[in-house]
C-alpha cells in the first residue's frame, strides 16, 4: 500500500464494484489511522454498506486494493477476519440464550477453550454493563440492551478493527446514547472503528474524520470541524408555511450564495449558504417575498454537518433521523494521537 499511509489501520485503495450494470463503488478511497473513528456518511445506495462488505472479506471488489489490520482483504480474507469484529444494522442476538451463553457462544465460535469463553463474557457482560441481564434470555432486552450485547460479541475475540453498519438505527435516544457510550469506551482502549451512518449528529459525536460517499466516490472527507469549514460562511433556513412550496423557493434563492440552496421536504426547510451575514438573511426573505413564497420561520447559523451534507450531495439526511439532537451542543472528543 502507499507509503504514506503507513500506520493505518484500514485503507481502500481504488475499490470498485458493480452489481449488473450498476455501479456500487467508483474508486473509494480511505484511510483510517490506529485508534480513531472514521464515520461514512452518505445518502441511501451511496455505497457504504458495499464498502464495509469488501473490507470485511464479505464481498470482493471488482478492482482496487484494501487491507485491514495489516492485512490485505483479497489475497488474506482469513488473517482479516481474525483481526476484525463486525456488528451490522441489526443485532446479531440468539433470543432463545441469555446475554451471557450469547457471548460464550460467540467466544467458542473465535476458538476459545470453555474456561476462556466463560471468563471473556464474564468481562464483556461487565464492560456493557450487562452484569445485571446476564442471565436472562436476550429476547426481552430493549433496543439499546441487545445492541450492546451485540458489540460486546463483536469483541470476543479482542478485534483490533471493528466495523458498525448504521449501529444506532432504530433506537431510541437512550438506546443511542448507550451506544454511543460503548464506541466511545472501546476506542479509548485503542480499538479502530470504521462506522456508516445516517445521523449526522453522530458522526459528529463519535468520529475524528468524516468520509461523504454519494454515488460510489468519497466526494469529500476530513474532521468534522473542517468540513464544515470547507464549506464556508453560514446558513439562512427557511421554514415555509406550505412545504410543498419547496421547489419555488429554491428557484427564488437560486444565486443568493456559494452553493445551490437545499430542501428538506420532510422539515419543511430550505437552506441556502451565505457570506454576507445579516444581509444574507434579509436578501434571502426579500427574494421569497418577490416570488410570494409564505416562510414560518427564518435563521441564520454556522454550518453543522446537516449543511455539509446538503452541500456535497444535494439531499437532506435520512427519513427518521433526528435532525436537532446534539446540534446545540458539538461535541469536541478528541483523544491522544487522535488527528485534531
Amino acid at each position: 500500500m502507499s507509503g504514506e499511509r503507513a500506520g493505518a489501520a484500514i485503507v481502500a485503495e481504488r475499490l470498485t464494484r458493480r452489481f449488473g450494470g450498476r455501479h456500487a463503488l467508483r474508486g473509494v478511497d480511505l484511510s483510517v489511522p490506529a485508534g480513531t473513528v472514521l464515520a461514512l456518511l452518505g445518502p441511501n445506495g451511496a455505497g457504504k454498506t458495499t464498502t464495509v462488505r469488501v473490507l470485511t472479506t464479505l464481498l470482493r471488489a471488482d478492482g482496487g486494493r484494501a487491507s485491514v489490520a495489516g492485512c490485505d482483504v483479497r489475497d488474506e480474507p482469513a488473517e482479516v477476519r481474525a483481526r476484525i469484529g463486525v456488528s451490522g444494522q441489526y443485532a446479531a442476538v440468539d433470543e432463545r440464550l441469555t446475554a451471557r451463553e450469547n457471548l460464550r457462544l460467540v467466544a467458542r465460535l473465535y476458538g476459545m477453550s470453555r474456561g476462556a469463553a466463560r471468563r471473556r463474557a464474564a468481562d464483556l457482560l461487565e464492560r456493557f454493563d450487562l452484569g445485571a441481564a446476564a442471565d436472562r434470555p436476550s429476547g426481552g432486552f430493549s433496543g439499546g440492551m441487545r445492541r450492546r450485547l451485540d458489540l460486546a460479541g463483536a469483541l470476543a475475540s479482542r478485534p483490533a478493527v471493528v466495523f458498525l453498519d448504521e449501529p444506532t438505527t432504530g433506537l431510541d435516544p437512550r438506546g443511542r446514547a448507550e451506544t454511543w457510550r460503548a464506541v466511545d469506551e472501546l476506542v479509548a482502549d485503542g480499538t479502530t472503528v470504521l462506522l456508516t451512518t445516517q445521523y449526522l449528529q453522530e458522526a459528529d459525536h463519535l468520529a475524528d474524520t468524516v468520509a461523504v460517499l454519494d454515488g460510489g466516490r468519497v466526494v469529500a472527507d476530513g474532521t468534522p470541524e473542517r468540513l464544515k469549514a470547507a464549506v464556508g460562511g453560514e446558513r439562512v433556513t427557511v421554514a415555509l408555511a406550505d412545504p410543498s412550496a419547496a421547489g419555488a423557493a429554491c428557484e427564488a434563492l437560486a444565486g443568493l450564495g456559494p452553493y445551490a440552496p437545499g430542501a428538506d421536504a420532510r422539515a419543511g426547510t430550505v437552506t441556502v449558504p451565505t457570506d454576507r451575514g445579516t444581509r444574507g438573511l434579509r436578501d434571502a426573505l426579500d427574494a421569497l417575498e418577490a416570488a410570494r413564497v409564505e416562510v414560518r420561520d427564518a435563521a441564520l447559523a454556522p454550518p453543522t454537518l446537516d449543511d455539509v451534507f446538503l452541500t456535497l450531495t444535494g439531499r437532506a439526511q435520512a427519513r427518521g433521523a433526528p435532525s436537532d439532537e446534539g446540534r446545540t451542543r458539538p461535541h469536541a472528543r478528541r483523544r491522544s494521537g487522535a488527528p485534531a
